[in-house]
């Protein structure tokens, strides 16, 4: 299995501080403290639920009578801001998941670069802040991923097999809309943005892997660089009626059962999505192929790593949280739990998979590149969001290059 990244519950993971967060719990410390309670913010998900992940804490209490992990719930808010507003009230939390450490936050979070175990964790060295390790991850996640159902595609006479471009991408979305289909599902919430991250980045980055490091530099711009096509395109689905614009109007959750229960043909999502799919037994009727584009084919996966973790620096049992990270990235039964939860992948380790799941791992296998934005190549904080802004704003009436010209005023007044 090659490795790499996942989720774009988001999305993709966000970059802190602060980014919406799902956490995993595991074992401790032998040393642990008599009667130590941890704190771990954490961000519930349709395949990541509470139940989860008290079912996975209680392993780790079992083996460590002295400790106690306890999930913290952010109600409305995000974790990243349930993290902030615990720091601002001297009441810090001991772990923090799905929040990955950018130069300006690192300081936030516990070094880890002494500890020998995080070297064998995924991604470790691309996600290092300037070379050191500050967030340690469970596994990879891909998210340039174009889920279908089978049955529409065979009404409506379309091969996903003969899917590689952008074109014959439209033109399936067309045979599909005049077969009575939603071509393509998408919701509200932060999926707009990402959907359109797991599409652009595929061939944007994919050409240039260091584009976002260029744009830190002030080198490239969104109104002039490969972005704006896939911002065209992404308006021409709008005013067709490929995706609905009362879309905007459904969560995460409620998108992901609409494709589920068959009332769209299309839906793009990350690896995450496959676990979805298996616990409604929908899994044999739907395929998957990568995201088309119109440079090289097949193109890199937008991915990342997946349940990552750090250590809050200002945590009172430093030590113990640090073991039971340890726990969380490296004790197999832990590892397996968690891959197979989120359906997400890690070199030299397997769980059974169902026939979607196999279909995702073999895209995995062939893709040329994993592409993360970490390191030199991350996005300035806040930047998911404002692409969100700018994404959704395409259904109201914003061009394209409005768009793209918005996220450029965006990033350079963050300088």
């Amino acid at each position: 299995m090659r490795t790499m990244w996942h989720r774009a519950s988001a999305l993709a993971v966000t970059p802190l501080v602060m980014a919406s967060a799902v956490a995993c719990g595991g074992s401790g410390s032998d040393g642990a403290a008599e009667g130590t309670t941890l704190r771990i913010i954490v961000n519930i998900s349709p395949n990541l639920t509470e139940q989860y992940w008290k079912g996975l804490f209680a392993k780790y209490e079992k083996s460590h009578p002295g400790v106690k992990v306890k999930l913290e719930l952010t109600g409305t808010i995000s974790a990243n801001a349930k993290l902030t507003q615990d720091l601002a009230a001297g009441d810090p939390p001991d772990i923090a998941q799905q929040i990955i450490p950018a130069p300006d936050t690192a300081k936030l979070f516990a070094d880890l670069s002494d500890q020998a175990w995080t070297k064998d964790t995924p991604l470790v060295d691309q996600y290092a802040v300037s070379g050191k390790t500050y967030m340690v991850g469970v596994g990879e996640q891909i998210q340039s991923l174009v889920f279908y159902s089978k049955a529409a595609f065979a009404k409506a006479g379309v091969d996903a097999s003969k899917i590689q471009t952008l074109d014959q991408f439209n033109a399936a979305m067309s045979s599909l809309k005049s077969a009575g289909y939603k071509p393509l599902q998408t919701a509200g919430q932060w999926v707009t943005g990402g959907q359109f991250s797991m599409m652009a980045d595929a061939g944007v980055l994919t050409e240039n892997p260091q584009w976002i490091k260029q744009r830190n530099d002030g080198k490239v711009s969104f109104a002039d660089s490969g972005y704006v096509p896939y911002l065209k395109r992404y308006e021409h689905w709008i005013d067709k009626g490929y995706l609905e614009k009362s879309a905007l109007g459904l969560t995460y959750a409620d998108g992901q059962t609409a494709f589920l229960n068959g009332k769209s043909a299309m839906y793009m999502m990350g690896s995450f999505f496959v676990p979805a799919a298996d616990a409604a037994k929908k899994s044999d009727e739907i395929g998957v192929f990568t995201m088309p584009t119109d440079g090289a084919y097949p193109s890199g996966q937008f991915g990342n790593v997946s349940n990552p973790y750090t250590v809050v620096n200002q945590s009172h049992h430093k030590a113990e949280a640090i073991e039971f990270v340890k726990w969380l990235v490296t004790d197999k039964e832990a590892i397996k739990s968690q891959l197979a939860a989120d359906g997400n992948l890690r070199t030299g380790f397997s769980y059974p998979m169902s026939s979607l799941g196999t279909a995702v791992q073999k895209i995995l296998d062939k893709t040329p590149s994993v592409l993360v934005k970490s390191g030199e190549n991350q996005p300035i904080a806040g930047f998911s969001d404002e692409l969100n802004k700018q994404i959704q704003s395409l259904y109201t009436g914003t061009s394209a290059k409005d768009a793209a010209g918005g996220l450029d005023k965006w990033w350079n007044s963050q300088n």
